[in-house]
């Protein structure tokens, strides 16, 4: 038999370039007699590198697949990357900023949408490789980029086939729109900040930060008022610079302050127009301020709501940059920004009259851009919707219908909420970087009978938008023959599209009108974070049932928790505490990581505040931990359902779990000569009646164990999995198994072959099915071990670990044993009690001493009895002897030691023995009996003496006459409990110096 080559020490960083069998064939088994199971990787946005969430769903996802291939599932699972428009752009217009001091302005678009493409190149790669490290097994062949050829001509056709079937339509609506970006942006791409009075906000191209958190009062005098009645109203506003576009104010119907105002008009202090003043119930809190509010419908969605109920005009006053237009209604200020105007309208209304003072302590929450850092504008803009309705209550009757299973449960509440809430999706952005709309504005050369329109028509090149034009004008009364221009739209859509059509397009699918549905639709899992489950999830669902009859693109939604920082906060460059995968594997110091800081697109004072973070989080760096360590500990965490709040300490503790296996191979595979067995035929030739106690008890361990994995998997709960398996590799098996192994195998003289080679046979057991439990969860350090074993063993002829056979709970189910782990854990408690009693009172485990048991539960005795010779090999008793509590009023305590296990059961040895046996052991080292005596008889005298004298302080606290009416009841039960246990170590030590006077007496 060949002895494996195991280093000595766990290399955890380096081992990925050693076992690469683990992490680079995810595709290369296909077993296609076996059910499918298909599976896509939420494909990362080129934006940057992988950060520590990533590493969750790659860790989740990755467990998933390599327990299915086990099972000999036929797996696929698909790696992709994200184009990520309007974050990649940002970045890299960042980039050209910092490095070049140039705009994609200066560049023209064609020109940066090539710097992206190098940009991709270089990020995406990056990306690549880092999931790669992480030990993905991906079908590599099967990769996609949401803009490569295959995926652009499925979401041209996608969009084509929505519009001619009516769901794709174009509308001028309020949009969340970025001034720094010049685009709409998604509500997930909106972050929000809570201001407490006046505060400064530093924005994007401003050298003087902005002033938020201020309310502003002026007031609007009222056409044609009563004689004795309310001359002006008074309104009260966050953003006094939008009164420009103000076109009402609004009352509640019932205020009886404001009843004789209905139907009438104020007059705007600037503007100088009459605008009337509305009643609305839905807009209006009567108790809230003045019961006042002006209506601002282009630059507010409340507004927007109230103008639309009231038919009033809405009319933008700010462009695309935030800059006041022609429609602010002074031709001097047109080209302001929106934020320098503000004082200019405060001296304004100043002169007037009407300003009314302002609060600075106003409380209130400003929208920003997560790309820019630049405020939301609330923007009326023409844009390209999808109509929702109908798509979401299918995507929702198939959640309870149970088609579609969602993980966690609570998440179907979300789903439901979402989808009956459902509003229609704005797809389009005005970016450059992104798939572009393939619709054109249709320009007729106007016949003077025919009013302008705003004509579109969609198709995949000019050509065919050349005939649908002509079309278009045909139906909307155009003469034939009519002259027309085609303008390409510039927009691109919005990334959640394209990757909305992933269940279908990574599987190869184009969108091509009747194109069968790809034969591995739909998807077993869809694995992903719950903050996506509407922005993303939901939407597949919705386009991906529309194109493929109402067949709902996957059986299960499985949902993780977000990864935070150990302080709970949310995962920011800003802060700091963006952890790199690759750092937490391979190691990194506090330097490098300030280093990567300061080289990236941060502005400086963010530089600034995440270095001051680093140093705080990290002084010493990230040591490397690997892989496995990582992986680990991220499925560990997935117990918290809602937030990880991740601590790097904890990825290191799951490294020390890796050094435990990793020690048990060495001990297991330096006694590979003593056995000659196929090892896969191991546990069916155990004769389980013949077995020791302890080689009974762990196969029952792992029986359980095989169970509780098997069961963490098909109910996703990885987590219960994981720590079925760490119990059973450190608690079972090397603490306690390896342990009683040591003995029964060094034991040559009393231990029969048949018994020596069971403990092996199951040694080898434990150390194989170990490997295979683990395997999915950390596929590095088991592929090497696995590697070793088969160098060891005769193995079948797999290839690799990641192919083999999962443990069928079936083929172990029989060794579960109840019984025998309640005796053995009962046992174990008597040996661990030993123990602790030989440690306290510093006596060798190799020195024998007399044990009684004290047990006064009946039902234990038989168990004690029967395996009595067990337990005392186990404690290295010269002697032992079971009884019940009848005993105890024959035992002098003076002479007897005893170590309490619980209420009922106890183990007792003869104090004389134990000092003995510390005298015996001071001898044999050379030193004179008396002496050791003498210093011993010291130290007792001296902690005597000092209990004493802490029993006499205790005893006079608690003697005090205001003591029980001014102590608190928790003191005084620790006073209490303080008091019993001097007063015990009191008697043990009086009782100890006593018995060295006897024996004393004795040698004289």
């Amino acid at each position: 038999m060949l002895r494996s080559n195991l280093k000595s020490s766990l290399d955890q960083p380096m081992m990925p370039s050693r076992s690469k069998r683990a992490g680079t064939t995810g595709g290369s088994r296909r077993a296609s007699s076996k059910l499918p199971f298909t599976m896509i990787t939420p494909p990362p946005n080129v934006t940057g590198s992988l950060h520590i969430g990533h590493a969750l769903t790659f860790s989740i996802q990755d467990a998933l697949v390599r327990w299915r291939r086990m099972q000999g599932h036929d797996v696929q699972w698909i790696p992709g990357t994200d184009h990520a428009g309007i974050g990649t752009q940002s970045v890299v217009e960042k980039r050209l900023m910092k490095e070049r001091g140039i705009t994609r302005h200066d560049l023209g678009r064609k020109q940066f949408i090539k710097e992206v493409w190098d940009w991709k190149e270089n990020y995406g790669n990056r990306i690549l490789h880092q999931m790669r490290r992480l030990g993905a097994s991906l079908d590599w062949n099967s990769e996609f980029f949401t803009m490569d050829e295959a995926r652009s001509e499925a979401v041209q056709n996608a969009f084509i086939r929505l519009y001619e079937d009516g769901l794709i339509y174009r509308d001028t609506r309020l949009v969340n729109w970025c001034c720094a970006l010049e685009t709409v942006i998604s509500d997930i791409e909106v972050d929000y900040k809570d201001i407490t009075g006046r505060t400064f906000v530093s924005l994007p191209g401003r050298s003087k930060p902005v002033e938020f958190g201020v309310l502003h009062d002026f007031s609007y005098k009222v056409v044609n008022p009563d004689q004795e009645g309310i001359q002006e109203l008074t309104v009260s506003t966050t953003r006094i610079e939008t009164m420009l576009g103000d076109c009402a104010v609004a009352i509640h119907p019932e205020d009886e302050r404001y009843k004789s105002l209905h139907g009438k008009y104020v007059r705007h202090p600037i503007l100088e127009k009459d605008i009337p003043i509305v009643c609305d119930a839905q807009l209006v809190d009567m108790n809230f301020g003045t019961g006042v509010v002006k209506i601002t419908p282009a630059h507010d969605p409340n507004d927007y709501a109230c103008a639309r109920r009231h038919q009033l005009p809405i009319q933008s006053i700010f462009d695309k940059k935030g800059k006041l237009n022609e429609y602010c209604g002074l031709s001097e200020w047109v080209g302001h920004d929106r934020f320098d105007v503000r004082e200019m309208i405060i001296d304004k209304l100043n002169q007037l009259g009407s300003y009314k003072g302002r609060n600075d302590n106003h409380m209130m929450r400003i929208a920003t851009c997560s790309r820019s850092g630049d405020i939301i504008e609330p923007l009326l803009q023409p844009q390209w919707y999808i109509k929702c309705k109908a798509l979401a209550d299918l995507s929702k009757r198939q959640v309870e219908s149970n088609e579609m299973r969602i993980i966690p449960d609570q998440s179907k509440q979300d789903w439901y909420r979402w989808l009956d809430n459902i509003q229609d999706w704005c797809i389009s952005r005005q970016l450059w970087w992104g798939h572009e709309i393939p619709a054109y504005q249709v320009k007729p050369l106007l016949e003077k009978s025919i009013e302008a329109q705003d004509l579109w028509v969609v198709a995949s090149d000019k050509t065919k938008a050349e005939i649908n034009a002509a079309e278009l004008l045909r139906k909307k009364g155009y003469s034939a023959g009519t002259s027309f221009e085609l303008i390409k739209d510039q927009d691109v859509l919005d990334t959640w599209f394209s990757s909305s059509l992933l269940p279908l397009s990574a599987l190869g699918w184009k969108g091509r009108k009747g194109e069968e549905i790809p034969a591995r639709y739909p998807l077993q899992i869809m694995e992903t974070g719950f903050d996506i489950l509407f922005f993303w999830v939901a939407r597949m669902a919705m386009l991906a049932n529309h194109f493929t009859d109402h067949k709902q693109p996957f059986e299960t939604i499985y949902l993780h928790a977000m990864v935070r920082d150990a302080q709970g906060r949310k995962m920011s460059k800003s802060l700091g505490n963006v952890i790199d995968p690759l750092h937490v594997i391979e190691g990194v110091s506090l330097e490098e990581m300030k280093d990567s800081v300061l080289h990236s697109n941060l502005p400086k004072k963010e530089i600034e505040t995440s270095i001051r973070n680093l140093e705080k989080e990290y002084p010493n760096g990230i040591p490397a931990c690997g892989t496995d360590s990582l992986r680990f500990a991220l499925v560990q965490y997935t117990q918290q359902s809602r937030q990880i709040n991740l601590d790097i300490s904890n990825v290191i503790q799951t490294l020390y779990f890796c050094n435990k296996l990793w020690n048990l191979f060495k001990f297991g595979l330096s006694r590979s000569h003593q056995i000659d067995s196929h090892i896969d035929d191991l546990i069916p030739k155990i004769n389980k009646e013949r077995l020791s106690l302890v080689n009974r008890y762990i196969l029952s361990r792992m029986a359980d164990t095989i169970t509780k994995c098997q069961a963490g998997f098909e109910s996703s709960r990885l987590y219960e999995a994981t720590d079925a398996l760490r119990r059973f590799i450190v608690e079972d098996v090397c603490d306690v198994y390896v342990e009683f192994s040591k003995s029964a195998l060094n034991n040559k003289s009393t231990l029969n072959e048949t018994e020596k080679k069971s403990t092996l046979d199951i040694l080898y057991s434990c150390m194989n099915v170990s490997l295979r439990l683990a395997h999915p969860f950390m596929p590095f350090i088991t592929e090497e071990l696995w590697q070793h074993m088969k160098s060891a063993f005769t193995l079948n002829d797999v290839p690799s670990l990641m192919v083999e056979k999962y443990p069928s709970h079936d083929l172990f189910a029989t060794l579960k044993d109840d019984q025998v782990e309640t005796h053995f854990k009962m046992i174990l408690s008597i040996i661990h009690a030993s123990r602790s009693l030989r440690q306290g009172h510093q006596v060798s485990i190799s020195k024998e001493l007399p044990f009684m048991i004290i047990c006064n539960d009946p039902d234990k005795h038989g168990p004690l009895q029967l395996y009595i010779k067990e337990i005392q090999n186990f404690v290295k008793a010269s002697r032992i002897t079971i009884h019940d509590e009848s005993i105890n009023g024959s035992l002098d305590e003076k002479q007897w030691t005893f170590k309490v296990i619980n209420d009922r059961l106890k183990i007792v040895v003869p104090s004389k023995d134990l000092i003995c046996a510390q005298l015996e052991s001071a001898a044999a080292k050379g030193i004179e009996m008396t002496t050791v005596i003498e210093n011993k008889k010291a130290q007792l005298t001296k902690r005597l003496n000092k209990v004493k004298l802490d029993l006499e302080k205790l005893k006079n606290k608690m003697n005090k006459s205001s003591y029980q009416e001014t102590v608190p009841n928790e003191i005084k039960e620790k006073n209490r409990q303080r008091l019993t246990m001097l007063l015990l170590e009191k008697g043990t030590l009086e009782n100890d110096l006593g018995l060295f006077d006897s024996i004393i007496a004795e040698i004289q």
